[in-house]
């Protein structure tokens, strides 16, 4: 499945879930004195997710017909939209579980309250590096690097070298090449946001995206757009070879029979995300959402997520596809920012970027 398809494989993927799910969920528990805070449990399973989530059907049908849940999704949209959704509407919620929230928007997921405490039995040790806290309320799930991508093809055509590093992205010869995603509506934009404050610091980050705009960086609005419309070495064959995508992109990228990707991710711009699950605070279905967090967590499903959402599994004892070994490496040293600061800091950081480089 090519990176296009992303979006757009989840979004028809999910819409017929709902018709597919068993319908004969269990009673729905009832508090008693004993058990003033029994959680609760009803025959529909509403699952809010990022509008990149995608599983392979056998699975999901599977957790569906395990379950007897009739399951459904809602998808606001990226990341950034997931938390935000969530936050309007915890007065009423949109579902019973998340899934996408990652590490730049957890900490604002964790100060409004939105997600309750779970911990799964299925939960990995290598997990634990991956927690966004000790409250217990976030699932770490899935981890990736998102780092700049270059088109090999059109810098081969061109016989010009490959950017390696953050500074060299400023230089006069990649004028005009580099297209990135809106860090106020985009996760992998606020993590690339994220990867230059914890390169050059606070406020130096500003003074890196000053010479970047004075270099002809093009700014939209969110992954798709920018992977699938405007960066050259995709189907969509845009006119910009660097684009802000993930470490794995290239796995994706190499065509039927070649040995060497059409792209490749420069290790040295990466910042290492992580993506988690939770109980929405105020759930309807509190037993099915602690459900689907160990379903996520089950060796089936981690070892889906590579093929299926480019990510790593947290559970690394799982085994990765043949062809992530030479096309999808993690960065050794990705630049990293405590999760504190980035909640203490984050809207700053957005406000301070959006008026230096969009004005």
């Amino acid at each position: 499945m090519s990176m296009k398809n992303r979006t757009l494989v989840a979004g028809a993927a999910l819409a017929g879930l709902g018709l597919l799910a068993g319908c004969s969920g269990g009673a729905a528990a009832t508090p008693s004195a004993s058990s003033p805070a029994a959680p609760t449990e009803s025959k529909t399973l509403t699952v809010v997710t990022h509008d990149s989530f995608a599983l392979s059907d056998a699975l999901t049908k599977e957790f569906a017909a395990s379950s007897g849940y009739t399951v459904k999704y809602v998808q606001p949209g990226d990341g950034g939209a997931l938390v935000n959704q969530l936050i309007l509407s915890k007065d009423s919620p949109l579902g019973d579980v998340v899934y996408g929230i990652d590490n730049t928007f957890a900490g604002r997921a964790l100060a409004a309250g939105v997600v309750s405490p779970y911990t799964s039995a299925a939960l990995p040790a290598s997990a634990g590096t991956l927690q966004a806290d000790d409250s217990g309320r976030l699932t770490p799930i899935d981890f990736g690097d998102v780092c700049v991508n270059a088109d090999r093809k059109w810098f081969a055509a061109k016989k010009l070298a490959i950017p390696a590093t953050l500074d060299d992205l400023a230089k006069p010869e990649y004028k005009n090449l580099l297209v990135v995603e809106n860090p106020a509506s985009s996760s992998p934009g606020l993590a690339w946001l994220t990867a230059t404050v914890g390169a050059k610091g606070d406020p130096g980050y500003l003074d890196y995206w000053a010479a970047l705009a004075g270099n002809g960086v093009k700014v939209v609005k969110g992954w798709t757009e920018a992977y699938s419309s405007e960066f050259s070495g995709s189907s969509g064959k845009g006119s910009r070879p660097l684009v802000v995508s993930y470490s794995t992109s290239p796995a994706f990228e190499v065509p039927k029979g070649a040995k060497e990707s059409n792209t490749t991710a420069l290790l040295q711009t990466c910042f290492r995300q992580v993506e988690y699950a939770g109980v929405i605070a105020g759930a309807q279905n509190e037993v099915g959402a602690r459900k689907f967090i160990d379903f996520l967590l089950s060796k089936k499903v981690q070892a889906d997520i590579p093929g299926q959402m480019y990510m790593y599994p947290a559970d690394t004892s799982v085994e990765l596809p043949t062809e992530w070994q030479q096309h999808a490496p993690l960065a050794e040293q990705p630049f990293t920012v405590s999760a504190e600061t980035i909640s203490a800091k984050r809207d700053g950081w957005i406000r301070d970027w959006t008026a230096k480089v969009l004005g």
